[in-house]
C-alpha cells in the first residue's frame, strides 16, 4: 500500500514539471499595432537562424516550436503595413502567451494627375482564357507572385485590379491575401509593398478569372512594371507553422498555370526561405502562374 502511495505522489509531481516542459518546447503570444493594441492578421513570424516560421490567424495570434539549434534566437515580426521588428527568444524562459507590439508605417499614397492626356485601359499580364496543365496551391504565409511587365513601355498611371484564374479543385471559396510588389530584390525578385493595405478577398467559384477592384488604394504602376501576388492565409482561429508540417492538410485555393512565355517571371515565397524563381518549362515555354492586371495608360 504504501509502494503504491509512493508511486502516485512520484507521478503527481512529475505533471507540472511535464507541462512545463511541454510549455518551454512552445512559442506563441499574439502580434498587436503598438498604437492602438489591435491585433495584426497574417503577419510573418520567423526564427532567423532556424529557417521556420509561422502565420499569424486573423485575430493575431501565432504558436510555432522553440528553437532547436541555438540557445538564443532572434524571432523576425513581418507584418504588412508595419516596421519590421526582431524579438531576442532564448531557451530555458517562458515563450508563450507573448504580446509583441509592432510600429505602423505611414505610407502616403499619391495619385497620379494627368493634364493634357487621355487615361485608357491597358491589360497586363496573362492574356489567355485557356489555362495550363498543373495547378499552383500554397500553404498559409506562401505566394505565388508573377511579373506583370511593361513590355511596350507604355506610360502608366494607377492599378486599377488584379486578376488570378482560379482552378475548378480545391476550396475556392477560401480567402486569400492580394500582394502588389515592386521588383525591386535581388534578382530583381519583389520586395517592396505597393499595397500597404490588407485587401482579403474570396472568389465565388472555380475554372474561371477572379478580379479584385484595387482603384480605392490610389496604387501608382512603376513604370517597368510590377509583381502581383496571392498570398495563402488562414481563416478562423486555425494557425499555421512550418514546423507542423506532418499535420498540415493543404486547403484554399488552387491557381492554374500558364505557358505563354518564354521568360520566368514567377517567384514563389516559403515561410523562413525567402523568394525563389520558378524555371519549370514545357517545349521552351515557361511556368508562370496565370495572373494579369490592367492598369491606367496615358496617353499624351
Amino acid at each position: 500500500m504504501l509502494k503504491r502511495v509512493l508511486a502516485l505522489l512520484t507521478l503527481v509531481t512529475l505533471f507540472p514539471i511535464l507541462g512545463f516542459a511541454q510549455e518551454n518546447n512552445k512559442l506563441s503570444g499574439r502580434i498587436v499595432d503598438s498604437k492602438t493594441k489591435e491585433p495584426i492578421p497574417f503577419a510573418s513570424i520567423q526564427l532567423k537562424e532556424e529557417s521556420t516560421g509561422a502565420l499569424t490567424n486573423e485575430y493575431g495570434f501565432f504558436q510555432m516550436a522553440m528553437p532547436e539549434k541555438n540557445a538564443q534566437d532572434s524571432l523576425l515580426v513581418l507584418a504588412l503595413g508595419y516596421f519590421r521588428k526582431a524579438v531576442v527568444i532564448k531557451k530555458g524562459g517562458n515563450m508563450t502567451d507573448l504580446i509583441i507590439e509592432v510600429p505602423k508605417r505611414v505610407v502616403e499614397l499619391g495619385n497620379v494627375t494627368v493634364k493634357g492626356g487621355k487615361v485608357k485601359d491597358l491589360s497586363l499580364g496573362s492574356k489567355t482564357s485557356t489555362p495550363g496543365e498543373g495547378m499552383i496551391q500554397g500553404m498559409p504565409g506562401q505566394q505565388y507572385a508573377f511579373y506583370v511587365k511593361n513590355e511596350k513601355g507604355k506610360k502608366l498611371g494607377n492599378i486599377r485590379s488584379a486578376s488570378f484564374y482560379i482552378g475548378e479543385h480545391g476550396f475556392p471559396r477560401e480567402p486569400f491575401r492580394v500582394r502588389i510588389y515592386k521588383a525591386d530584390g535581388n534578382y530583381n525578385s519583389p520586395n517592396t509593398d505597393l499595397l500597404t493595405e490588407n485587401v482579403v478577398v474570396s472568389a465565388p467559384g472555380g475554372g474561371q478569372w477572379y478580379t479584385v477592384d484595387l482603384t480605392p488604394y490610389n496604387i501608382e504602376a512603376p513604370s517597368e512594371g510590377f509583381y502581383v501576388a496571392m498570398e495563402w492565409i488562414v481563416s478562423g482561429d486555425k494557425f499555421y507553422t512550418t514546423n507542423f508540417m506532418d499535420t498540415y492538410t493543404p486547403y484554399g485555393q488552387i491557381m492554374r498555370p500558364t505557358f505563354e512565355f518564354k521568360e520566368s517571371r514567377t517567384w514563389s515565397y516559403s515561410l523562413g526561405k525567402g523568394w525563389s524563381l520558378i524555371t519549370l518549362a514545357n517545349n521552351g515555354m515557361r511556368y508562370n502562374a496565370m495572373i494579369k492586371a490592367e492598369v491606367d495608360m496615358i496617353k499624351d
